[in-house]
């Protein structure tokens, strides 16, 4: 760093954020010649949730997901429940698709798939503080805003193929509109979900029916997990894995999903 950076530092170290801002920021022009800095070339819309009881809406800054949180659902997958540590992987934002309570939305079936997975999920938003890491498990509650219901739809024979062929497997689960949710509920409107039934119907069948406290990674501990490796911040969301019986859906099926306490999420697949 050079001597003027570490003068100019200084300065902005008794200035308010934006007066501070702006000074780095001219600076920063003039050092770089390549004219203004933070002007972007186009704007990117907001992805958002609605936030029940509120005229505000809760944007979304990273989406995670565990796999494998269910000793049942482990073991249909090929894996050892009582021997793996609790992995993750991410969504992008824009997977996000938003399904407001008593309606059934569109959800299109995606390309280059032939066997399309449904998984309904408790989903935890995170907003407390500027963040965390190496967040202890009973602080790690603290942090949770609110609760959605939440569906990981996966593309399965492309999860599969990949990992078979030790490829990541990212475009078997991070895809457009892969992440459809329901409205947040505030923890101050409804309280910690531990313990409460989760189920999943297609075409009225029921394919998914278990408990939350069947869970073998709880909500706190994940959080807790996921601040080893990340540092979290408010926005980040995080969708808590799926009970056993996964399965196909086709076009024209509808999905009906729930967990006691939150409004039910219905999709068709179209």
């Amino acid at each position: 760093m050079t001597s003027t950076r570490r003068s100019l530092l200084k300065t902005t170290a008794g200035l308010g954020a934006t007066a501070g801002a702006a000074l780095l920021g001219a600076c920063a022009t003039a050092q770089s010649g390549y004219g203004s800095v933070g002007s972007p070339l186009f704007s990117l819309p907001a992805v958002t949730v609605p936030i029940v009881g509120s005229n505000s809406t809760f944007p979304v800054r990273r989406i995670y997901c565990i796999g494998r949180n269910y000793r049942a659902h482990s073991i249909e997958m090929g894996s050892n429940p009582d021997r793996e540590p609790p992995f993750f992987f991410q969504k992008p934002t824009d997977a996000i698709q938003y399904v407001a309570p008593n309606t059934v939305a569109d959800h299109k079936y995606p390309t280059l798939t032939k066997n399309y997975h449904y998984e309904v999920e408790l989903v935890a938003a995170l907003n407390k503080g500027s963040g965390g890491k190496k967040i202890e498990i009973d602080q790690a509650l603290d942090l949770v805003y609110g609760y959605a219901l939440g569906l990981d739809m996966t593309r399965r024979d492309l999860q599969r193929a990949l990992g078979d062929e030790k490829k990541p497997w990212e475009i078997g689960k991070s895809f457009d509109q892969s992440a459809p949710i329901g409205p947040i509920h505030p923890v101050s409107s409804i309280r910690h979900i531990g313990k409460a039934g989760i189920w999943l119907k297609v075409n009225g069948n029921t394919k998914q029916n278990a408990n939350l406290s069947q869970m073998i990674w709880s909500v706190a501990e994940q959080i807790s997990k996921l601040s080893e490796a990340f540092e979290l911040f408010p926005g980040d969301i995080i969708y808590s894995g799926t009970p056993e019986n996964v399965g196909p859906v086709v076009r024209g099926d509808v999905i009906d999903c729930h967990i006691d306490g939150l409004p039910n999420l219905s999709v068709k697949i179209v």
